[in-house]
């Protein structure tokens, strides 16, 4: 692991580990829990990245994935005893208990519609068209030059939907209108802690990262890290305390704090 962290960061971490009861760890997964590979259904987390969690649970007052995924992948790939958001925080899985955005549920259709419509208009153009249930994501991974079919497409769908587009690496995501991403997530989840940690390293995880700014201003510890990879968000790294390379980085961070 090679970090680059401020005093700032050094201090955050040094809160969670000396009272982790009263500290939350939320962690991205796609390139940070799990490397980034060329179609989506492929991913999954580190070997010994489940057992890592599962200690930090623990010990910590709260340890949570926050993901672009749907809940329904990341069960398929992480203990059971683990709190999951899934879809940016439509949908979660905590105490076991499965739950989802009521103001989303509606948009369940209008989604089904839309994956239908993609994948004949993009799958041909060497599009991966995921359906997530609550949203679709367009993936051009494979072939980054049908990136311009799929913006073009996407655009026009989410202007004669309403869907909320969102630009993704190497992909686009197509999401209900409903006020929610990881920042809700940590600010909800963050409540009764008095440090809190995020690590992530695309788009979506910047509003986590100014969730922690808010919790800082209030008094909270916290400290942004952000994975670094060959296709890492600019705006992320520039933002975060704490710098580490890839997954590796990341899960090495997580087991010196558990």
């Amino acid at each position: 692991m090679g970090p680059i962290a401020s005093v700032a960061s050094v201090d955050a971490l040094d809160a969670l580990r000396q009272a982790p009861a009263s500290a939350g760890v939320f962690v991205d997964f796609d390139g940070t829990l799990s490397p980034i590979v060329l179609a989506a259904a492929d991913a999954r987390a580190l070997p010994g990245a489940g057992e890592v969690l599962l200690r930090l649970a623990s010990v910590f007052g709260r340890v949570a994935v926050v993901s672009g995924r749907p809940v329904s992948y990341l069960v398929e790939h992480l203990p059971e005893q683990i709190e999951l958001h899934g879809l940016y925080g439509l949908e979660w899985r905590i105490d076991g208990e499965l739950g989802a955005r009521a103001s989303s549920e509606r948009w369940r259709p209008v989604i089904e519609a839309l994956v239908d419509e993609a994948e004949r208009a993009l799958v041909g153009a060497g599009v991966d068209v995921e359906d997530k249930g609550l949203s679709l994501t367009l993936h051009f991974r494979r072939v980054p030059d049908a990136e311009d079919a799929a913006v073009e497409w996407a655009r026009a769908a989410a202007a004669g939907t309403e869907l909320h587009l969102r630009a993704a690496k190497m992909s686009l995501e197509l999401h209900p209108p409903v006020e929610v991403d990881k920042g809700t997530v940590v600010d909800e989840r963050s409540e009764g802690l008095s440090a809190v940690a995020y690590i992530g390293d695309d788009l979506g995880d910047l509003p986590a990262f100014e969730a922690l700014d808010r919790l800082a201003e209030r008094g909270l510890a916290a400290v942004k890290v952000a994975v670094r990879t060959p296709d890492v968000a600019d705006a992320l790294t520039q933002q975060a305390h704490l710098l580490v390379d890839g997954p590796e980085g990341a899960l090495d961070l997580l087991r010196s704090l558990a």
